[in-house]
């Protein structure tokens, strides 16, 4: 067997003096010698060769250096204090960009600005000029990012493990009013935020035989051979806290190939075939989540997890190799593995591998260590979205973690069948293996066999669970199971995102609340302060103004800013129902085209989102949803009362303007299908209203805010269920003059008039029986919520008042809340503070 690569971080010893620099300066002096320095000698630019990506980059390299000794005083903390640590492994980091962030929690953003203003240079063009970082596709990745962020606040010993994608999900490009792919290279111009450290890298092996064999004291050995192995070398970005001097890692791999070569087959000329193997290895990494919809795209994404666990539970035992030696009898107490969701899970069956191959334990004590480490985090209330891997493809590519797997559920089924005995269904349902013409591997049966915690992410979302498709595992194990309600980073999502709101924020309540969100409750006070509100509407109104700026740069569409702003972005599903929204803007297009605009509230409506590159009903939405806007924003009898855009290529950065600007939060999903959402969390804070279901964590927005505050519509998740027993869309249709208004416009042709046909499986799904999103069914009580919308907008003193409430209640939405019970009920970390020297 192939022996992994050497940690090579201890073969040489610096001189002291080396290894000790003086603090450095925070200053705006000291800041803008580092930054002239940078550009001119490091980069090598003058006035001639002066772009906004170089300035961004001396900026960049400025900006790190002040992160670099916390960095390394961070990691000394934790070392020096044997820390219990937690590994947070995702396949997705929705990171955004950097700067602005660094430049916040370091709190120096307005000694850069004033620096940069000597030099006659902008900060936000910097700003503009970082590509956003292309790690993540949605929710889960910004999810991860907000946790990773309020981890280092909070001073906690927390390591993301992730993935370092070439090219990001992709850049949406819209053509013709269809969803385009086109490849999202972040990194074209590098990234100054990331340190590569070859000196951990980690072999992953894949595909191969496994040998059996009993070594000298008469244990079976296995060893796993022949195999075809990748390199996985990491780069670490720093993950600042806010203000406390903790920097903690985000800790990336990258696939390259080894340094074997088969030199017979270049010298024989076969020079092609003879670089094949590092074409391959590099692919791992090259794309976020490719297309599963081919067995290539299958094979490749299952590469994918086992590369990202493989190398990160490899890269924790060579640290805890190095500080504590070959013994792992307090390997627990030291240790937490949190699975993001089930792409991670096959962490289970290779820390297993790994112990029992590699350092020769039992099995009964791996089994205990696996056990009491490795915690899953739920993210998801799809059937389909529980991976489920083929054994076919297992067995090609990872032979010997298929045999663990395999062993793994003997003993489980052993077990669960001594709770029932004879009861074959149960045992069916409970099964890692799950049998048939095509044996699959259930990955999520895998994680929650294999894990001491199992949490949903909204207290709605873990209560469907253990109903529905964990209640086995919940009778089985109750003890397991608990609910960690999400949230997001009020630093970027609040204080970097909106500073003016932010600063009216801190002349009333201070500035605690950056750091405890839960002080947002004082506001309350100021509700109905009159003086209070002009400011607050001020501000929405410079935000309004912001995002019109942007929505006309990239759609071409002018946005009233005296207009209600409607606003839905996230992944574009039928559950999150993007549909139903634009059913209703073609409602109000009818109203119009009718003349019946009598106390009417002009709205612009942008819809943002990107579709999975095989889904092709949610391509056919947003080919809809620009139909719809084309004939909209071109009818003469529309002018201003009605503009719809679809904002093509959705990021963090855009969001970072929409959510200020946005007066209403569109969280439409079908009841019991969102797990959470975070976007609902983001718009609330930011003084938006939520028009919403009673599904994920927009119950918890609900208890929070109060029903005068939050605009309810829809079936609940129990109403959902028993509809769907005796759904009659075309009854409801029937006894809906207005839906049958929408409808007609719809199977006319009339936004498709030269493209028949077109939106035919559209109607089709609306119209079904078997919708499993009751589209229908939940039209007529959201255009009445949305009537109330419009009329509740036109008293702005009580609209203002609505805004303030809802950005009061966000205290409990914070990831910083999260964290904690995260850390008191699963991690159990010490929260530790590391010595940074000040300057003087």
């Amino acid at each position: 067997m192939k022996e992994p690569v050497t940690d090579r971080s201890n073969t040489i010893i610096p001189h002291p003096e080396l290894m000790e620099l003086p603090p450095i300066s925070m200053a705006k002096q000291a800041i803008a010698e580092d930054f002239q320095r940078y550009f001119s000698r490091t980069l090598g630019r003058d006035s001639e060769h002066c772009t906004n990506h170089y300035l961004y980059e001396a900026l960049a390299y400025t900006i790190r250096d002040r992160l670099m000794e916390r960095w390394k005083n961070t990691r000394r903390a934790y070392e020096q204090q044997h820390a219990r640590r937690t590994c947070y492994l995702s396949l997705e980091f929705l990171i955004g960009r950097s700067l602005s962030n660094a430049m916040l929690n370091l709190d120096i953003t307005d000694e850069v600005s004033k620096m940069l203003f000597d030099y006659g240079i902008e900060l936000e063009e910097l700003v503009d000029a970082e590509h956003d970082a292309g790690l993540g596709n949605g929710g889960l990745g910004r999810l991860a990012a907000c946790f990773v962020d309020s981890c280092a606040t909070l001073q906690l010993p927390v390591l993301g493990y992730g993935l370092r994608y070439d090219y990001g999900m992709f850049r949406q490009k819209i053509h013709n009013g269809h969803q385009t792919e086109e490849p999202d290279h972040w990194m074209r111009d590098g990234n100054p935020w990331e340190l590569e450290r070859p000196e951990f890298s980690q072999r992953i092996q894949f595909g191969g035989h496994t040998e059996h064999w009993c070594d000298d004291d008469g244990t079976l050995r296995v060893r796993w051979v022949a195999t075809h192995d990748v390199l996985a070398i990491p780069y670490d970005t720093p993950v600042p806290g806010f203000n406390n001097d903790t920097v903690n890692s985000l800790r990336l791999w990258k696939s390259t190939a080894t340094d074997e070569f088969d030199l017979e087959e270049f010298n024989a000329g076969d020079y092609s075939e003879a670089v094949a193997e590092k074409n391959n290895a590099e692919h791992i990494t090259m794309v976020l989540y490719p297309n599963d919809a081919s067995e290539n795209g299958k094979e490749l994404r299952l590469r994918q997890q086992y590369f990202l666990a493989s190398a990160s539970l490899q890269d924790t035992i060579r640290r805890w190799l190095r500080l504590e030696g070959n013994n792992f009898d307090t390997f627990v107490d030291k240790h937490c593995f949190q699975l993001n969701d089930t792409h991670p899970s096959i962490a289970v069956a290779e820390l297993m591998r790994l112990l029992i191959d590699r350092h020769h334990l039992s099995w009964d004590k791996a089994w205990h260590i696996t056990s009491h480490t490795m915690a899953y985090t739920n993210h998801t209330l799809l059937p389909e979205a529980l991976e489920k891997w083929p054994v076919e493809l297992f067995q090609k590519l990872l032979p010997r973690p298929l045999e663990i797997i395999k062993e793994i559920n003997a003993r489980f089924l052993t077990e669960a069948s001594r709770r029932w005995p004879g009861d074959s269904d149960k045992l069916r349902n409970l099964s890692i293996i799950e049998e048939g013409h095509t044996p699959m591997v259930r990955m999520a049966n895998l994680a929650i066999v294999g894990s001491f915690s199992v949490n949903g992410v909204a207290a709605l979302h873990s209560q469907l669970l253990i109903e529905g498709l964990f209640r086995e595992f919940y009778e089985l194990w109750p003890h397991k199971f608990n609910n960690k309600t999400n949230g997001v980073t009020q630093r970027r999502w609040l204080a970097m995102c909106n500073p003016g709101m932010s600063q009216l924020i801190d002349q009333h309540i201070g500035k605690e609340w950056i750091t405890d969100l839960g002080q947002l409750k004082k506001l309350t006070a100021y509700a109905d302060d009159k003086t209070f509100q002009k400011n607050w509407r001020m501000e929405k109104l410079a935000n309004k103004q912001r995002l019109a700026e942007l929505v006309e740069k990239e759609c071409g569409i002018h946005f009233d800013t005296s207009a209600l702003f409607d606003i839905q972005v996230k992944r574009i599903h039928e559950y999150k129902r993007q549909l139903l929204n634009i059913l209703h803007v073609i409602h109000l297009y009818n109203r119009i085209k009718q003349g019946d605009t009598q106390n009417w509230t002009n709205r612009c409506v942008l819809i943002g989102g990107k579709a999975a590159p095989g889904y092709a009903m949610a391509k056919l939405i947003i080919k809809l949803v620009n139909n719809v806007a084309d004939v909209v924003n071109t009818d003469p009898d529309v002018g201003e009362l009605l503009k719809v855009v679809f904002l093509p290529n959705y990021r963090v950065s855009a969001m970072e303007v929409i959510c200020p600007g946005a007066d209403l939060s569109e969280q439409i999903s079908t009841a019991g299908k969102e797990a959470s959402g975070t976007g609902n969390m983001k718009f609330m804070m930011n003084g938006a209203i939520t028009i919403g279901t009673l599904d994920g964590a927009n119950i918890e927005i609900l208890e929070e805010v109060g029903e005068d505050n939050f605009f309810l519509f829809g079936l609940t998740a129990a109403e959902v269920t028993e509809m769907r027993k005796n759904y009659h869309p075309d009854a409801i249709i029937a006894a809906d003059k207005d839906l049958q208004a929408v409808m007609q416009l719809l199977s006319s042709g009339h936004f498709n008039q030269f493209e028949p046909g077109l939106f035919d499986p559209i109607i089709d799904s609306i119209s079904s029986p078997y919708d499993p999103w009751l589209t229908a069914a939940d039209f007529r009580s959201f255009v009445d919520a949305q009537q109330q919308i419009a009329q509740a907008y036109q008293n702005q003193e009580n609209w203002t008042r609505m805004s303030i409430l809802n950005t009061t209640a966000s205290g409990k939405f914070s990831t910083d809340r999260t964290m904690l019970e995260y850390n008191q009920n699963i991690w159990k970390l010490k929260q530790i503070t590391p010595y940074v020297a000040k300057d003087k």
